[in-house]
């Protein structure tokens, strides 16, 4: 059963990228021609699930539902349609099953607002982080000149026995400039000082 619907919008393949580049995960299921996207985060970030599912609604089925998961966490999420724009960006982000950073990855304000609110961090001493582990280190440098692209200057900081992107303090407030008109409220204390 085909379940496609219309082209997507800039602005939604834009939270879309950003949330492949964060929590998001992009998959088709065996016999079926087209991929679709899940979204999943902890039932805490349930204005956030809201909100993507709001931006995206014209291709989801149902409604996010709540579902308890390993050692009693609960996580929020939904699913798309399958959609012929998302078996695209599966084939330009992801190899041999893996996530990865394109080539010629172009960002903007939008999908780095959508990636920060998935995986940033900022710590007490006012670091702001990617929490980009997942990716191997020469994906991670592809994104460190996407950023640079922006203006943006940050490098790779070893988290344990993984690297991940830190901003440099510099940066900082052309990043909060990029993003803030994109980050929704229950996320505003992720850029606040």
């Amino acid at each position: 059963m085909d379940n496609t619907v219309g082209s997507l919008t800039q602005y939604q393949k834009f939270v879309i990228i950003g949330s492949i580049l964060g929590d998001g995960y992009l998959r088709i299921i065996k016999g079926r021609k087209d991929a679709f996207l899940e979204i999943n985060h902890s039932f805490k970030a349930k204005d956030y699930v809201d909100w993507k599912y709001r931006m995206l609604r014209n291709i989801v089925k149902s409604k996010p539902k709540s579902r308890k998961g390993k050692e009693g966490r609960i996580a929020y999420r939904f699913f798309t349609r399958q959609h012929f724009e998302l078996t695209d960006l599966l084939e330009m982000f992801y190899k041999n099953g893996k996530k990865i950073i394109p080539t010629r990855i172009k960002i903007n304000p939008i999908i780095l607002a959508v990636w920060y609110m998935d995986d940033g961090s900022r710590c007490k001493n006012s670091d702001v982080y990617l929490n980009t582990q997942q990716f191997e280190i020469e994906d991670q440098k592809r994104m460190l000149k996407a950023l640079r692209e922006l203006g943006l200057k940050a490098r790779l900081n070893k988290d344990k026995k993984y690297y991940r992107i830190r901003f440099l303090k510099s940066s900082l407030p052309r990043f909060r400039k990029l993003i803030s008109k994109h980050i929704i409220p229950s996320m505003k204390y992720k850029i606040e000082l």
